[in-house]
């Protein structure tokens, strides 16, 4: 079976990988063949994916991934794929148009949400520097340095957080000044995480001072999230296809209320129109993953699997479900098949001709087998330099 990962998020957004090179080193040494980039709200990183993808010989799919919210789940306390946060919603497009080309209404709209989110991002770093000067810190962030070393285009909290370890680590010596000073910046409450392990540290660092409840913590402005029926617009334009980003089971067994069975998720995406769904399957139990997926496959959901490496941390680039545990045939089929509908889609658009969304925007779900053949093939053929 051709190894797929079509979803990871890049240095475009913020991602495990320090160059977009990177990423395709790690998927051609795994044996990666088919490779989504998945960054949020931008697709400044089309352009080198597709080189780097050519060169790696290693099928390219475009896609992107938005934080929007449902209303009516946020006023009845409805959790949907944030844990945190009722009626927020991540949401992603699948197959964009390569190169894409949005309309004026909705470069206006990314833009506001863009600069809505950058906003923010600055609120809260003077909120960290007020808080760095209190504690007689001998640094500062700045969010040009930021943007310059750590982001390709948006400012993003886990930026933050990756710049305060790196000055801390340099600031302080030792094991013990570290710990010290970490004390006085969480108002006295000693860290918890091991220093020596990066995502660790700043997964700390956000959750103790720029999370909810946290000391510089900055709430986003309502305005920094569309309602997913604009976000389906949106990807639509750009020649996408609207796709739910399942999270299913944390470590505990817990689930939200829009998830809580296959039936009830399903009746929730057949309510929004979407018909295309995404797991992450590292971070789900694979009898869990294995029941939900086979109830949406056997109702002709698009569906597809990836690694999104949106932290710190550096994971394998294989799929694997919860606790490193491989994927068996029947799951990789499914992936496999979920990439090759999007290579279709993707060609089709290419070509001018309509993808794998009609005129309404509604997945032919009835000729979703067709899709399938016609992608396996062009990924083959890619993959064998076939011309």
């Amino acid at each position: 079976m051709v190894p797929v990962n079509s979803h990871i998020h890049t240095p475009y957004s913020f991602s495990a990988f320090k160059s977009l090179e990177e990423a395709f080193l790690r998927a051609y040494d795994e044996g990666i063949k088919v490779l989504g980039i998945n960054d949020f709200f931008v697709t400044d990183g089309f352009s080198e994916f597709n080189r780097l993808a050519h060169q790696y010989t290693i099928y390219p799919l475009f896609n992107i991934e938005f934080v929007g919210l449902l209303k009516r789940e946020q006023k009845q306390n409805i959790r949907v794929n944030d844990p945190a946060n009722p009626g927020r919603t991540y949401f992603c497009g699948k197959g964009l148009d390569y190169p894409v080309s949005f309309s004026t209404r909705t470069l206006k709209q990314l833009n506001n949400v863009i600069k809505e989110s950058q906003q923010q991002i600055r609120e809260m770093m003077n909120n960290v520097n007020a808080l760095l000067q209190s504690v007689h810190a001998p640094f500062r962030l700045s969010y040009e340095e930021i943007r310059s070393r750590y982001a390709k285009e948006l400012v993003r909290e886990r930026h933050i957080a990756k710049a305060l370890r790196v000055m801390i680590v340099d600031a302080f010596g030792s094991e013990e000044e570290k710990r010290t000073f970490l004390t006085l910046l969480y108002g006295g409450k000693p860290p918890k995480a091991n220093l020596t392990n990066i995502n660790a540290f700043e997964n700390e660092l956000r959750s103790r001072l720029l999370k909810a409840g946290g000391a510089v913590f900055v709430p986003e402005d309502e305005h920094s999230f569309l309602p997913v029926s604009d976000l389906i617009r949106i990807i639509i334009d750009g020649g996408g296809i609207p796709c739910y980003p399942v999270l299913l089971d944390d470590p505990q067994g817990h689930f939200t209320e829009f998830e809580q069975n296959p039936e009830l998720l399903f009746q929730h995406l057949t309510e929004l129109g979407v018909r295309a769904v995404e797991f992450i399957p590292g971070r789900n139990d694979i009898n869990i993953l294995r029941k939900f997926v086979r109830f949406l496959n056997e109702r002709n959901l698009l569906i597809t699997f990836g690694t999104e490496h949106n932290t710190p941390e550096m994971l394998p680039m294989k799929v694997t479900a919860r606790g490193g545990v491989k994927l068996d045939d029947f799951l990789l089929q499914v992936n496999f098949e979920g990439a090759s509908v999007l290579a279709a889609h993707q060609q089709l658009r290419r070509e001018g001709k309509e993808g794998y969304l009609d005129a309404n925007g509604r997945c032919k779900t009835a000729q979703k087998e067709n899709f399938i053949r016609m992608g396996s093939t062009l990924i083959n053929r890619f993959l064998n330099q076939i011309d």
